[in-house]
């Protein structure tokens, strides 16, 4: 999946297109952006007609040369689109400048950590799910073979020690604990937690399980188990497919990440999009 630090480190001309201003209502807000090439692009203005003429304007401009240009777009039914509001839409050729200032603004920007403990069906599952987002996914486990079949683009570690990498992580970072044995299970998810700045842990299982791993987390000593999501993806209503479960507990995840990028009782900045929002 091609990405925008691909496109701005690459040789083929770029057009920035960006978000200026919204009046009314719109899929996306001020600063949702679009890298666009003349056979790619990465990002999103909102989809639908008005991306579409965005993006047929960008490589307009490159086949023509043209340095800078805007649109305002009215977001009605004469394009196919309900939203009823307007945007204006900035488009401008990056030279090499402009290229590195966004590729540096793209580097400074901390991902969301996810680490996914256990590369079976679920982990693998979830790990597809997860590179379709913003994230960063580290798949860890102890055996070669599973790991052998990661989706292409994870970051995959080979381990004796999986703990090591829960130790490693950034705070605030999100664990999935889903391996093949409810042993190392126990002592992963006691890990996690007992960091005490993770934003979401997580382990696969039921009811009975997290009632088996409270119990032994009373036993080995003063670890708070409030945070724990276990069964993970409820969402899905009992269903066990991994894809489901995959989907399910990515949500719970994007939730969690939101809720720690929360610096007040008033106000958040999302993670993903940037915007900050009243809560």
């Amino acid at each position: 999946m091609i990405g925008a630090r691909d496109i701005l480190a690459g040789s083929a001309p770029v057009i920035h297109v960006v978000i200026t201003q919204v009046k009314g209502s719109s899929p996306r807000e001020v600063g949702a952006e679009m890298c666009v090439t003349a056979t790619g692009l990465a990002g999103t203005i909102g989809g639908g007609q008005a991306e579409w003429q965005a993006i047929a304007r960008a490589r307009q401009m490159l086949a023509e040369g043209a340095m800078r240009d805007r649109l305002d777009i009215a977001l009605g039914p004469e394009i196919g689109q309900c939203c009823g509001g307007r945007i204006t839409v900035e488009f401008q050729r990056l030279g090499e400048t402009q290229r590195a200032a966004l590729l540096a603004r793209l580097d400074a920007q901390a991902l969301p950590h996810l680490v996914i403990l256990g590369a079976g069906h679920v982990g693998r599952a979830l790990a597809r799910v997860a590179l379709t987002l913003p994230w960063r996914v580290v798949l860890v486990d102890t055996r070669a073979e599973e790991l052998a079949l990661a989706p292409a683009g994870a970051e995959t570690r080979l381990t004796p020690l999986p703990e090591a990498d829960i130790a490693e992580a950034p705070p605030a970072s999100a664990f999935v604990i889903t391996t093949h044995d409810h042993g190392l299970d126990f002592l992963l998810t006691l890990a996690a937690l007992r960091r005490r700045d993770a934003a979401y842990v997580g382990l696969i299982g039921s009811e009975t399980k997290r009632a088996r791993f409270e119990r032994f987390a009373r036993e080995t000593g003063d670890v708070p188990t409030g945070q724990l999501v276990c069964p993970i993806g409820a969402a899905g209503l009992g269903d066990k497919r991994p894809e489901i479960i995959a989907l399910m507990t990515a949500q719970e995840i994007h939730a969690t990440f939101v809720n720690a990028a929360c610096t007040n009782r008033t106000s958040c900045t999302n993670p993903i999009s940037g915007k900050t929002a009243q809560i």
